[in-house]
């Protein structure tokens, strides 16, 4: 059944793509779909970054990745704890309903809802108050330096829409809790969805009433999930796609080639692939859990070579990491970035020495990495080569996430790229922490350590900044050390465009801005 529904997505999008484009109109080949029109129903970035053409928040980063305004014209902040919005006025949502600080106010509730996914991305955020029809005060826990950041993936509803279609409370993809916004869209952006068809299309056409000064010439987005890497570059090269934000490395030499056809934009993306272990006391098949012991983990990490993995199966376009978050991300130490060499009897000894030889485990992989198939497999087969029976559990984004959210896994992997909020504390407080309130959302391993909770709250109320970067990296040394996850490689960015397309700009989150475009 799986099978036949696969193939009949497949067919979809490839009729979808069979049919003439409009004048203006730019097709994006995406390696996957999103899962739901509501940008609430799932902490994704890919997803945040598609609706963010739809749906806009207070702030925004520029072409640099800096903040600037969005539908905030402007902020201060009158106490430790609380910041005053003044808020752009003339906006007009799709629907032709004015923007004002209500909407605000009730899309700072549903993302803080106990219920919502998204609830980790504003951690600090303890209420707000509507002062005028264009003024808003956010309260956050304690002095917090990084609310801005937070806020860049926001996005605001439309309070009366909320109301009137029921969809005031949250969707939660993972729980498979949907709701009118899970299929319906009113934003501010630049573009407003057409049409959806989950998995085979979803079209957005430029918006005339969006209060910016448009810098792109598009008319028209048509997205098409398509999953085959082959079928992806082909569709490129014969023109019935404009674009991918996801140019398989292994066709890379093919798309230089192609020149005359095709550009490449390439760079090093932020996200930071990585292994995550449970920490629960019993494996999935209620065997008692050896992961607990450090040795363990450590063990798993030295059977892992690193470079084998960047060229055989990167190609040699990812960079090789020690540390769990990018160079270019603060609270970055490269004093912890040196990545560990392989060393398989190494791994085999502290293996006997802990009493853990041979054990079996589920290793759960998802298709929403670059090569993530392959990476896996060739995980798993150094890791079988130091006496230990993983077995791979390999599974597209809507089956594991589930399975991850519900903490119903043995060994995972993982991608962070830190967004929205560009900083350590991103990682440390979403995916290291332990899971109560608004922290450890990610935490699938159910890691909890007292120490480490501790340091990572302190770095989020430091307003100096040098000593909050110095607190972010020793987080990350205890990370670092206790061998919570296992870091890999910041992965490849590869984009390919029609050659014909006049201005692309290239952003290292891997998160495509296309009202910055020019056909």
């Amino acid at each position: 059944m799986i099978k036949t529904k696969r193939l009949l997505a497949t067919g979809i999008a490839l009729f979808a793509l069979s049919m003439p484009a409009a004048a203006g109109t730019l097709k994006w080949g995406a390696s996957r779909d999103i899962s739901s029109l509501d940008p609430y129903s799932y902490g994704d970035s890919f997803a945040l970054g598609v609706l963010n053409h739809a749906y806009e928040g207070l702030v925004r980063y520029d072409r640099n990745l800096k903040i600037e305004p969005a539908l905030a014209a402007s902020w201060e902040i009158v106490s430790p704890t609380t910041w005053r919005f003044k808020l752009r006025e003339g906006v007009k949502f799709h629907n032709g309903a004015d923007f004002t600080a209500e909407d605000v106010q009730a899309s700072l509730l549903r993302a803080s809802d106990p219920k919502s996914p998204l609830r980790g991305n504003i951690p600090s955020y303890k209420g707000s108050r509507v002062i005028d029809a264009h003024t808003i005060e956010i309260d956050v826990a304690t002095n917090y330096p990084l609310l801005l950041n937070d806020l860049t993936t926001i996005y605001v509803f439309d309070a009366g829409w909320l109301k009137d279609n029921n969809a005031e409370a949250p969707t939660d993809v993972g729980s498979g809790v949907e709701g009118y916004a899970t299929y319906h869209e009113n934003g501010t952006g630049p573009f407003k969805v057409e049409s959806r068809q989950p998995d085979a299309k979803t079209v957005f056409v430029k918006f005339d009433g969006w209060w910016d000064k448009p810098q792109h010439n598009i008319d028209r987005i048509e997205l098409t999930p398509i999953a085959s890497s082959a079928t992806r570059v082909a569709a490129l090269l014969s023109g019935d796609i404009d674009f991918t934000d996801q140019a398989p490395v292994q066709d890379l030499p093919r798309l230089e080639a192609a020149s005359s056809q095709v550009k490449l934009l390439e760079g090093t993306d932020l996200r930071t692939v990585m292994i995550g272990f449970s920490q629960r006391d019993q494996l999935l098949s209620g065997a008692p859990n050896p992961m607990k012991d450090v040795r363990v983990r450590q063990a798993m990490q030295l059977a892992i070579d690193l470079d084998l993995i960047q060229k055989r199966v990167m190609r040699g376009k990812s960079r090789n990491a020690g540390a769990l978050v990018a160079p270019q991300i603060p609270g970055y130490d490269a004093a912890l970035d040196e990545p560990v060499k392989a060393d398989p009897e190494k791994a085999k000894a502290l293996l006997k020495e802990a009493g853990a030889e041979g054990f079996e485990f589920e290793f759960n992989c998802a298709d929403s990495l670059v090569n993530e198939e392959q990476i896996c497999q060739a995980v798993a087969s150094m890791w079988s080569r130091v006496g230990l029976k993983p077995k791979l559990d390999q599974g597209t984004r809507a089956v594991q996430t589930p399975k991850r959210s519900a903490g119903k896994v043995d060994v995972y992997t993982l991608g962070w790229a830190t967004l929205p909020m560009l900083d350590t504390y991103s990682l440390t407080s979403q995916v290291l922490h332990t899971k109560e309130g608004s922290f450890g959302i990610f935490n699938w391993g159910g890691w909890s350590d007292k120490e480490f909770d501790e340091v990572t709250k302190a770095s989020a109320v430091e307003l100096d900044q040098t000593k909050r970067l110095a607190i972010e990296a020793q987080s990350l040394k205890i990370a670092k050390e206790h061998a919570l996850m296992i870091p890999l490689h910041q992965q490849p960015l590869a984009w390919a465009t029609n050659a014909k397309i006049a201005d692309f700009p290239l952003f290292s989150d891997n998160l495509p801005r296309l009202w910055l475009v020019k056909m």
